[in-house]
């Protein structure tokens, strides 16, 4: 179930042409790496999330059909397996589905933020509401999700920086535009007018102030 997964997000990839780097293979669940552009498109990177979950289901009913005789297994791991890796936690499918999500409204880097929030309070809460249940499973699992998002916490900073270097190395074009007052306010599959005081910047302009410096 878990290899299936992984290989809806990664024939979906291939066939966006986007470069799959690694694939993380856990009892629990899987974690696809792909060399994604922090600028490309929030559709293409939806398209790829949900591609997993999407073959998992054509697996669970193909398997239910070959292998009706374990039912009630396939259903049991199918369903465990797909809750699991929906849960908002990043970097789960359903952390980074809830990234992509407020990343339509909100500055990348905030975005960013929240979602590590986020996927704190989720991990937490679970830990507490079966805190009378614990076992090492639970713990080992709990233990995993906040290293995980520890460090992505750690990578914000790194990755923001990244996202506007592609922006200044690379011709990117965007439908949709905004005037924002700093550089820590660029938004995803958005061009920008960077209003400092009274004068604006174009986004390359103003980038390329940045670069400069370094």
């Amino acid at each position: 179930m878990i290899i299936i997964h992984e290989c809806g997000h990664f024939l979906c990839a291939i066939i966006l042409k986007i470069e799959v780097d690694k694939i993380y293979i856990y009892p629990l669940g899987g974690i696809s790496k792909f060399n994604l552009s922090l600028n490309s498109s929030i559709k293409k990177e939806f398209l790829i999330l949900v591609m997993g979950p999407i073959f998992q289901e054509l697996a669970k009913n193909l398997l239910l059909i070959l292998l009706p005789k374990y039912h009630t297994m396939i259903l049991f791991y199918h369903y465990g397996i797909l809750l699991f890796n929906l849960l908002p936690i990043y970097p789960l499918d359903g952390g980074k589905l809830v990234n992509l999500l407020l990343a339509s409204f909100y500055p990348i880097k905030r975005s960013l933020i929240i979602s590590i929030y986020i996927s704190y309070i989720i991990v937490i809460s679970l830990f507490i509401i079966n805190i009378n249940n614990l076992n090492l499973n639970i713990i080992i699992i709990s233990i995993f999700l906040i290293y995980k998002i520890t460090k992505e916490h750690q990578q914000i900073n790194y990755s923001y920086n990244k996202f506007l270097l592609e922006r200044y190395l690379n011709n990117y074009h965007f439908k949709k535009s905004k005037i924002i007052n700093n550089k820590e306010k660029f938004y995803r599959n958005n061009y920008h007018l960077i209003k400092i005081g009274d004068i604006y910047y174009k986004e390359r302009d103003f980038l390329k102030k940045i670069y400069k410096k370094h």
